[in-house]
């Protein structure tokens, strides 16, 4: 298969990994390869450019520009709350003073919101809160669940790997020990057939004397 790669290391079964000089050796050659890369094409290229202002607000993106201009932040304005009197020229002018009495109205009617809004929020705010952290706790859960069934699975997978390594090296140290032994008695096949070629040659240079 073109582009396969075929890994010939057992990690959980080979030995030797702690000796001095082997891991200055493996950097070594992870050094070397590291040098000679030359990377031709760029692999997020089928990607599409990231458009890192999409979640940006009309009031985010005027705020940015404050922070990059290094402007001070606005004071908050407290003039909404104020219950100002005409001025001096309009003291006796009924509109003015119809104006500020509406927004005294509107002033009343906020504050009377706030109130609502407190009350509510003390009666129905720490329920409201005691959802919201159920909510997060079961959500906190679920995360914990999957962390711990793939933390289950990898061991798994190792636990796998570790028996396959394991049977593989012992079959592998099974076939070198049968391999070394048929080497060591082809030698001692070839040694026997070469005293026996020579003992043969001997027998004939006798048997030729003798006449």
């Amino acid at each position: 298969m073109a582009g396969e790669v075929v890994v010939d290391a057992l990690p959980y079964f080979d030995q030797g990994y702690d000796e001095q000089g082997v891991r200055e050796a493996a950097l070594a050659l992870v050094e070397e390869e590291t040098r000679r890369y030359r990377p031709t094409k760029n692999y997020l290229e089928y990607l599409p450019l990231a458009n890192y202002a999409a979640f940006e607000t009309e009031m985010m993106k005027t705020e940015f520009e404050r922070l990059q201009a290094r402007l001070p932040m606005d004071m908050l304005s407290m003039k909404r709350y104020e219950l100002p009197q005409p001025t001096a020229g309009r003291m006796n002018d009924v509109t003015a003073w119809m104006e500020c009495v509406e927004n005294s109205q509107a002033q009343l009617e906020h504050q009377s919101l706030r109130i609502a809004n407190l009350e509510l929020m003390s009666q129905y705010g720490a329920e409201s809160w005691k959802s919201y952290n159920t909510v997060l706790q079961k959500m906190v859960d679920g995360a914990v669940g999957q962390i711990s069934e793939l933390k289950k699975q990898i061991q798994n997978i190792n636990w796998k790997r570790k028996n396959e390594q394991s049977e593989a090296g012992t079959k592998l140290k099974q076939l070198e020990e049968s391999w070394v032994g048929l080497v060591s008695k082809n030698y001692e096949i070839e040694r026997a057939c070469v005293e026996m070629e020579r003992e043969i040659e001997q027998m004939e240079e006798r048997k030729k004397g003798r006449r």
